[in-house]
């Protein structure tokens, strides 16, 4: 930045303490430049590091917010892991009483029925063997020994059967009880995969949740530094604005201080010529009329030796009349002499004057126009200054807000590609989580089948009441109606 420097007059200083004194003003103006150019730029490298101190400030605090944020996701993931592997080991704790349960519900029952078997096979036996002896009590033309052989036949003919259909009856009840174990089983694992299922859409939610949490964070985090950004750029135009208006004031203050300085030197200088004009026509003036003087002795002498040739030749009766004449004449000539004298003294008085005058005006009109075009040069150059600094301050701003729109852009397709990488990542986890399970039914299903289970019987609606994930087998009950055993034998069936 140039300053406008303080000039000499443009008059002639013959003052030599003036001259000392305009010089060490000069030197004073130019120092009062400097120390306001120093005090501008440590005031701005101060500002300058109070934002650059602010920033990471605030950068730091926005670091930790997100770190304790990840560290809390961690923690809420962790908490759900342990959770969910406590659901798991409740669910096959569940599974494992619910199945001891069940086997021990259909197992009582079961003996229930054997024994109602046992019971109506005595009761029956008793009531065959009465009506079989009846019978042949009747047929008196068969020997004894004949119709106890056939008695003792149809005895054992009946326990063969009945010893048969216990057999049949255990057989049946063993093979429904593993059908339904197995069922039981089917069932359970397929539930136990739901809640797989479940507990994996949970942990995937959560961490999606999470991820959207994670990306609005960084979204305010950076609406937050954009904020901090333009209002510091704000506060250093607004200080750097404020300090050229500063400077651009004291230069024009300190530019007609001096015009006016100029001016006031340039009136003193004329007026002290005017005070002096005075001395110098009064010198000529006495000039003047001592000549003036002379020439009316020399006047006087011509008229004296006139007037004696005159009355030479004049008669005596006429010589009063010509000397009245002669004085007369002599009379009108000096008065028009002294006349001629004094407008000589007036046109001289009129010249200096006029030519004082013309050269004071011109001397201020030259003055003037320079003041006015180092006015005018002062007030171009600063309009310049001005549109440079507004220059860059606006090419400053576009630089922030291009950064800013940079920024925004890495941020969006930061968070765009981990959410598509998220996406993939679940995708493949359900596709892992989905093939396991259908490994471990097929496996189960092949597990049945070498058993001697057919496939459609496992997924028949079972008979029995099976509890809910979180229900008891407190209200099952093994219906007669639905068991396979056969306790009810017909009369005559044999």
């Amino acid at each position: 930045m140039i300053f406008p420097c303080f000039k000499l007059p443009y008059f002639e200083v013959k003052n030599e303490w003036e001259l000392t004194s305009i010089i060490e003003e000069m030197h004073e103006q130019m120092s009062g430049y400097k120390r306001m150019r120093r005090e501008h730029q440590a005031t701005l490298l101060k500002l300058e590091e109070k934002c650059k101190v602010e920033m990471e400030t605030h950068k730091s605090a926005l670091d930790k917010e997100y770190d304790n944020l990840l560290h809390n996701f961690t923690r809420e993931l962790e908490r759900l892991g342990a959770k969910h592997q406590q659901d798991l080991e409740r669910r096959s704790k569940q599974t494992t009483t619910a199945e001891k349960k069940l086997h021990k519900e259909i197992t009582l029952k079961q003996e229930g029925d054997r024994k109602l078997f046992d019971s109506t096979r005595k009761k029956e036996y008793k009531a065959n063997k009465e009506r079989w002896k009846r019978e042949l009590s009747m047929d008196e033309s068969t020997p004894k020994r004949q119709r106890d052989l056939t008695l003792q036949s149809q005895k054992d003919n009946l326990k063969q059967h009945e010893a048969q259909e216990e057999q049949r009856m255990i057989q049946a009840q063993k093979q429904y009880i593993d059908l339904e174990m197995r069922k039981f089983k089917r069932r359970r694992m397929i539930l136990l995969h739901d809640l797989e299922d479940q507990l994996l859409r949970d942990e995937l939610s959560k961490k999606q949740q999470q991820l959207e949490q994670a990306h609005g964070m960084l979204l305010k985090h950076h609406e937050k530094t954009q904020e901090l950004e333009y209002r510091q750029q704000k506060s250093v135009h607004q200080l750097r604005e404020e300090q050229i208006n500063k400077q651009h004031d004291t230069e024009l203050h300190n530019q007609k201080d001096y015009m006016e300085r100029i001016t006031k030197e340039l009136l003193r200088k004329h007026a002290l010529e005017l005070r002096q004009q005075p001395k110098s026509l009064k010198q000529k003036e006495l000039q003047i009329r001592k000549q003036f003087r002379e020439t009316c002795k020399t006047q006087t002498k011509q008229y004296k030796r006139y007037k004696a040739q005159v009355l030479q030749t004049t008669p005596k009766e006429q010589q009063k009349e010509v000397i009245k004449q002669l004085k007369e004449e002599k009379h009108r000539k000096l008065t028009l002499l002294g006349e001629q004298y004094e407008q000589s003294i007036a046109d001289m008085f009129q010249s200096q004057s006029y030519k004082l005058d013309e050269s004071q005006v011109i001397e201020c009109q030259r003055t003037n126009e320079q003041l006015e075009y180092e006015l005018d040069m002062l007030t171009a150059y600063q309009n310049k200054n001005k549109k440079q600094a507004q220059e860059q301050r606006d090419r400053e701003r576009r630089e922030l807000e291009n950064r800013v729109s940079v920024r925004r852009g890495l941020l969006e397709n930061k968070m765009d590609a981990e959410l598509q990488q998220f996406n993939l990542e679940r995708a493949e986890r359900l596709r892992m989580k989905h093939e396991k399970h259908s490994k471990e039914l097929e496996a189960f299903d092949n597990e049945s089948i070498a058993l001697g289970f057919s496939t459609i019987s496992l997924t028949e609606v079972s008979r029995e009441t099976y509890p809910d994930e979180e229900g008891s087998l407190s209200g099952s009950m093994i219906s007669l109606a639905h068991s396979n055993s056969s306790t009810s034998f017909p009369a005559g069936s044999l």
